[in-house]
């Protein structure tokens, strides 16, 4: 099924409700570390964008929530992400285990810190 959502209600919305609540969580995080942000739908997902840049994306899926903070992101804190399945600029982390929103947190604002930079 390829659903087209218009925000980011309806797409944690579409999921079931135990990963509705994490879900929730990831995008709490993201907003209270990048309280600017722009929050949107991008590439089927939650999108979050500052000062019209990409800052970061997550996603649900059956297994995991994808998390998406582009490859600076993903190389400044890769020991920390060592231990979970990556591909370029992309983190999964299961849902049978523990998801680390502190780290999550860390991430957002290193991607924050990194995009008002560029235009100091």
């Amino acid at each position: 099924m390829n659903v087209e959502f218009k925000t980011v209600e309806e797409y944690i919305a579409s999921f079931p409700k135990e990963v509705q609540e994490i879900l929730l969580q990831v995008r709490n995080t993201i907003l209270q570390h990048a309280p600017q942000a722009t929050e949107g739908i991008a590439y089927g997902m939650p999108a979050y964008k500052l000062k019209g840049k990409p800052l970061v994306y997550f996603g649900g899926y059956q297994k995991h929530i994808g998390f998406y903070a582009t490859p600076t992101g993903h190389s400044k804190f890769e020991i920390e992400l060592a231990s979970y399945k990556q591909g370029k600029g992309s983190v999964q982390f299961p849902l049978r285990g523990p998801i680390p929103f502190e780290l999550i947190g860390r991430i957002v604002e290193f991607r924050v810190s990194e995009t008002l930079d560029k235009f100091k």
